[in-house]
C-alpha cells in the first residue's frame, strides 16, 4: 500500500465511510492521543496539552486554568456508538472535572458526561450521589439541571475508583439514550435521555472549570460499523 493510499483509506474510515475491504479496521477509531499535545488531528481550546507514556500507553494532559477547555477530535462526526477511555482526574474538591464532549457544534455547543472525582471518596451522602454528570451547553449547565431536575443528570458510582489514578469509563450513546459505564461495571452508573436534538457532531477530552486531566487509551466504537 502507497503512503497515499494509506492516507486515504484512514481518513475514509474516520469519517466512517464504507471502503470495500476495510470492515475490521472500521469496528474501531483509535485516535493518536499524542498528536494533542502538537495540534495534529486535534483543536484545543483553552487549554495546554502535554503528553507522556505510562506504562507503556500515550497520556495525554490537559492544563487546568479558568473556564471549561476541551480537546476536539478532528475529522470525525460521531453519531451514535462507544466512546471509551481511561481518565484520571484527582482529589482535588472543587477543582476536578473530567470527561468526553459529543455532539459536538462548536466551542459553546456541546453534550458531555464529566466526572467529580473528588466526590469518589466523599463522607456525605449529598456529594456522593454527584460523582457523574451530564450537560447539554450552553443551555443546560450543570447548575441549571441540578436545580431544575434534581438527582436525575448525576448520579452516585456503584464502585468508586480511587481518585487520583486512572478509570475506565465508557459512554454508550444510542439516541436518545446516554449510558455510562465504570470500571468492569455491568450496569450504568448514570442513564439520560439527550437534551440535544443533534444526531451527530465533533468528540473531545473535555475538563471543567480549573479542572486539568489525564486521558488514555481513547477507542471510538461507531454503531453499525
Amino acid at each position: 500500500m502507497t503512503g497515499i493510499t494509506r492516507r486515504v483509506l484512514v481518513s475514509l474510515i474516520l469519517f466512517g465511510l464504507a471502503v470495500p475491504g476495510a470492515a475490521s479496521a472500521q469496528d474501531a477509531i483509535r485516535p493518536d492521543l499524542a498528536g494533542v499535545a502538537r495540534g495534529d488531528g486535534w483543536s484545543v481550546v483553552n487549554r495546554a496539552a502535554s503528553v507522556g507514556k505510562e506504562g507503556g500507553r500515550v497520556v495525554t494532559t490537559l492544563d487546568g486554568r479558568s473556564g471549561d477547555g476541551v480537546a476536539w477530535l478532528d475529522g470525525v462526526d460521531f453519531h451514535d456508538g462507544t466512546i471509551e477511555l481511561l481518565i484520571r482526574g484527582r482529589n482535588d474538591p472543587g477543582r476536578s472535572f473530567v470527561g468526553v464532549a459529543f455532539r459536538g457544534v462548536d466551542d459553546e455547543t456541546y453534550d458531555a458526561v464529566y466526572f467529580r472525582p473528588f466526590n469518589f471518596v466523599a463522607d456525605n451522602d449529598l456529594s456522593r450521589s454527584h460523582m457523574v454528570q451530564y450537560i447539554s451547553h450552553p443551555v443546560n449547565t450543570w447548575s441549571k439541571l441540578r436545580a431544575e431536575h434534581t438527582g436525575q443528570y448525576e448520579k452516585p458510582l456503584a464502585s468508586p475508583p480511587n481518585p487520583d489514578e486512572f478509570f475506565r469509563a465508557r459512554i454508550v450513546i444510542e439516541k436518545p439514550t446516554v449510558r455510562v459505564y465504570v470500571g468492569d461495571d455491568t450496569e450504568p452508573s448514570l442513564v439520560v435521555d439527550e437534551l440535544t436534538n443533534r444526531d451527530g457532531g465533533r468528540v473531545g477530552l473535555w475538563v471543567g472549570n480549573g479542572s486539568g486531566g489525564s486521558f488514555a487509551d481513547l477507542v471510538l466504537r461507531p454503531m453499525g460499523g
